[in-house]
């Protein structure tokens, strides 16, 4: 059977071989998930650089076939005008252009990136875009990369000329189109296989993008690989050379870091180590405490005045007040509506953390920066601002210091740590169970046309997952207080193999 190429399969190729036949022969094994943020801000940035082209023509026809004829209708137009999504074949490969505008005697292409900057990848995409054109006849005299100006601040009202940078990559392009034939041969070739490419997993399976069939070329992890050492690379790979692939393997004096010698104590014995310090450490905080975590969105085309591209803007946050021992609640906020989150944002958030007692949040520099950025934003709350970051508590660093469980494998995030203190705060049951999808999510809640129903399904997903993240801090630090008797009672050894 043959298959068409397109630049993307080509380009999927150059990554992986085996990603690609398993695409064609084999797409039920993909993980859709994977990359989806990532297409939707190049979606984002293609129907900006629209905007910035009003007069341009759209090449619409969704069967290629059709947009061939179109284009080829589009570009014997006089006057000649911009063509977005222009489409070409040249040896069996097509290809749809991002931008092409007209200049004297031919056309400039141009590649539209959501990036802010060009990558190697960047450079192999347009070689492949350029050698089809150039084959297929079309006189390209210039060919340009065009990606997102980070230092760009958006001033409202629609605004957007000079957040994209082009650059002229002539030169770049010139010293890669010769190699693109190859490229083709070799995919055609792969696609020839009857049996899937035996290519084993590297760095081809996240660089430049994270492979969809992971799960399937990856086998699941058996026992303890010494590649859970934190910040150990080097060291695992030295002994993975030697032939350890389990960690309880590993002789002591391998390890001279009293972080390494900690996991690799826990591993071995299988039972968790709580130094006792922490409790009391965790018993000093007054009362009331505040468990807060904020998630927040970037989207790679500012929305509101006075942002950047990529900037995280706070959309919502969660906030469980334990005012004694015993006595809990919780506070939350998420934005209604497409309009600038963040002044609601902060106003709620300031009425419900008070004055006084600590805040206590996992990894301290992320909810410090964003309020950070918010006192700049909003100056008439600096002040407040400020003083709510100096009572930032980080329970992340206190984790990494004084506990660790076998079945965490080397990590200290908080959905490494709480199943094994609380297990039945899975998140597994929701809905929306991680930031990348609470980003989509909002994205979709506000700028969608939904019904009441799809509305408030989503605020409920939201709002579910953004209160397991603070009611699982408080499990961690109820946990991490209880004395060293108590701890013994309530904790298990280590689950894995």
């Amino acid at each position: 059977m043959t298959h068409g190429l397109s630049k993307s399969r080509i380009l999927i190729h150059r990554q992986c071989p085996r990603r690609l036949w398993l695409q064609v022969y084999n797409p039920a094994l993909a993980d859709e998930s994977t990359g989806q943020p990532l297409t939707e801000a190049g979606t984002t940035v293609g129907l900006l650089a629209r905007h910035l082209h009003a007069d341009g023509v759209l090449i619409d026809a969704e069967d290629l076939r059709s947009a061939l004829r179109q284009t080829a209708q589009a570009l014997t137009v006089k006057p000649r005008r911009p063509l977005f999504e222009a489409t070409f074949e040249h040896d069996g490969v097509l290809v749809r252009t991002d931008l092409l505008r007209p200049v004297a005697r031919g056309w400039r292409m141009i590649e539209v990136k959501s990036s802010t900057s060009i990558k190697a990848y960047h450079l192999e995409d347009a070689a492949v875009q350029s050698w089809v054109l150039q084959g297929a006849g079309l006189p390209l005299r210039e060919q340009a990369i065009a990606y997102i100006d980070r230092d760009f601040i958006y001033t409202g009202d629609g605004h957007y000329q000079g957040l994209l940078i082009e650059q002229d990559v002539v030169t770049e392009l010139t010293e890669r189109m010769p190699e693109v034939p190859g490229w083709v041969a070799a995919a055609r070739r792969t696609l020839a296989r009857r049996k899937e490419p035996d290519v084993a997993p590297g760095r081809q399976c996240h660089d430049p993008f994270p492979c969809p069939f992971q799960a399937h070329c990856i086998p699941e992890r058996e026992g303890y690989p010494v590649d859970i050492l934190p910040r150990g690379g080097k060291l695992a790979a030295k002994l993975k050379a030697e032939g350890y692939t389990d960690l309880r393997e590993v002789p002591a004096e391998r390890l001279t870091s009293t972080l390494h010698r900690r996991v690799w104590q826990a591993t071995v014995n299988g039972k968790p180590y709580l130094d006792p310090a922490l409790a009391r450490t965790i018993r000093t905080l007054a009362y009331p405490r505040y468990f807060l975590d904020f998630e927040t969105w970037a989207p790679s085309v500012p929305i509101w005045a006075g942002t950047r591209p990529y900037q995280q803007i706070p959309f919502q946050w969660s906030c469980h007040v334990q005012e004694s021992e015993g006595r809990l609640r919780h506070e939350g906020f998420l934005a209604e509506d497409a309009a600038d989150p963040r002044p609601p944002f902060t106003n709620a958030l300031l009425a419900t953390l008070g004055t006084q007692g600590p805040i206590l949040v996992w990894n301290k520099s992320f909810e410090q920066t964003r309020l950070s950025e918010l006192a700049e934003a909003l100056p008439s709350h600096a002040g407040r601002i400020r003083r709510i970051i100096d009572r930032l508590v980080d329970l992340l660093p206190l984790a990494r210091e004084h506990y660790y469980h076998p079945d965490m494998l080397g990590s200290w995030s908080i959905k490494a740590v709480l199943p094994t203190i609380a297990p039945e705060l899975d998140y597994a049951d929701l809905d929306v169970a991680d930031g990348s999808m609470a980003q989509q999510a909002f994205s979709r809640l506000v700028f969608e046309n939904l019904s009441d129903a799809e509305r408030a399904s989503i605020r409920h997903s939201l709002l579910t997952y953004c209160e397991r993240d603070t009611l699982a801090m408080v499990k961690v630090a109820e946990h991490f207080s209880m004395s060293s008797a108590d701890h013994r009672t309530a904790t298990s050894g280590g689950k894995r193999p």
